[in-house]
């Protein structure tokens, strides 16, 4: 019986330094310096290691080489949740941000957890230059840890003595609540996300704020997971108290939300508007197609791995609000895209769960 040939390919241990030195006639110190330092290596000699190293295939770790003087050319950026749409046009706008500069960016997702992010970061910060928390859920004392070790920016959220990029929540929510108020609504829900969401509490208290001076009543319900399952869950909410109009914490809370309601008869926007945040990539599929407050995803990343870098640079471009006093955050314009999923109130409209839109002002929660 003849044998079948094995398939196996038989794995030769990798070429060390020492491996090239002995092949090439020099001391392993002098093809350290090849790589790393080659004018202090005659031309001819370094370019003969080379050659021998190519052949071999022999690698230089520049992990390994730069870990005495951390400059490994890495940068981390941690995400909540890398299958949320938010994070597309943002990861492109850091990444080709840190490309151009000679980075390799590190992309680390933590799902929604406080513990994977700080898992995450202590396993990055040994191995990069800096790091960018997007919509981190750590508590600002977490943070200031892990800023002590490396660089570090935080992102959609404001912190006063380290270098924050985020979106104009305020103003884009005021001219959520206008655009509500001129189709005749006169109080709105905020579905809320997560409660360690520094982006949740603003556009609450802008919602609140925007609320009282137009004379309009708004209220919360929630927390509930930034997700579309998190949306149907606030879909059940909504129908035991009805309201003509809601803001949704993200996109992806609308969306879902607006799936459960038109499951239970419920019509959009004739008998409930509903309002999203981020112009995600896709908040225009759905339908009806989405409201929402748009964020410059694309230029959130870039900005804050441009902060980061400058700061690795020694120029830190962050100002002061005064001398010595906390930094400004970096914030960048928001604006409303209006789409068919907001339309005029109906008051009148009954429910198919048999309750009229009613609105129970409670917002003081």
């Amino acid at each position: 019986m003849t044998e079948e040939p094995s398939t196996d390919v038989e794995r030769k241990p990798r070429p060390t330094i020492y491996d090239v030195a002995k092949a090439a006639g020099v001391a392993p110190s002098t093809v350290s310096r090849a790589f790393s330092r080659p004018g202090r290596v005659n031309a001819e000699t370094a370019e003969r290691i080379r050659q021998i190293a190519a052949d071999m295939g022999y690698r230089t770790n520049p992990l390994a080489r730069a870990l005495p003087t951390g400059k490994t050319s890495l940068l981390a950026i941690i995400v909540a949740d890398v299958t949320n749409p938010f994070f597309f046009e943002l990861l492109r706008g850091a990444e080709d941000t840190a490309t151009k500069a000679g980075y390799t960016l590190l992309v680390a997702d933590v799902q929604e957890s406080v513990e994977a992010e700080r898992r995450a970061l202590d396993r990055v910060l040994p191995m990069v230059e800096g790091v960018v928390l997007a919509t981190s859920r750590m508590s600002d004392s977490s943070i200031r840890v892990a800023a002590k070790q490396r660089p570090t920016v935080v992102l959609n959220r404001s912190m006063s003595d380290i270098a924050s990029v985020a979106t104009d929540n305020a103003r884009g929510m005021r001219r959520a609540v206008e655009h509500l108020g001129a189709l005749g609504h006169t109080g709105i829900t905020y579905v809320a996300g997560p409660d360690a969401s520094w982006a949740n509490g603003i556009r609450w208290q802008a919602l609140r704020e925007a609320c009282h001076e137009l004379g309009l009543r708004a209220r919360r319900i929630g927390p509930f997971s930034p997700t579309q399952a998190g949306g149907l869950s606030a879909a059940g909410e909504l129908t035991a108290s009805p309201s003509t109009a809601v803001i949704a914490y993200n996109d992806l809370l609308a969306i879902g939300m607006m799936r459960g309601l038109q499951s239970l008869g419920i019509r959009i926007p004739e008998d409930v508007s509903v309002v999203g945040f981020d112009n995600i990539f896709g908040a225009d599929f759905c339908t009806p197609q989405l409201t929402t407050v748009a964020a410059p995803l694309r230029q959130l990343g870039a900005v804050a791995v441009q902060i980061l870098l400058d700061d690795l640079r020694g120029t830190p471009r962050i100002p002061r609000t005064s001398p010595g006093g906390p930094l400004k955050t970096a914030l960048l314009p928001a604006r409303l895209v209006t789409r068919a999923s907001t339309g005029p109130a109906n008051p009148t409209n009954d429910w198919p769960n048999g309750g009229r839109p009613a609105f129970t002002d409670d917002g003081d929660r």
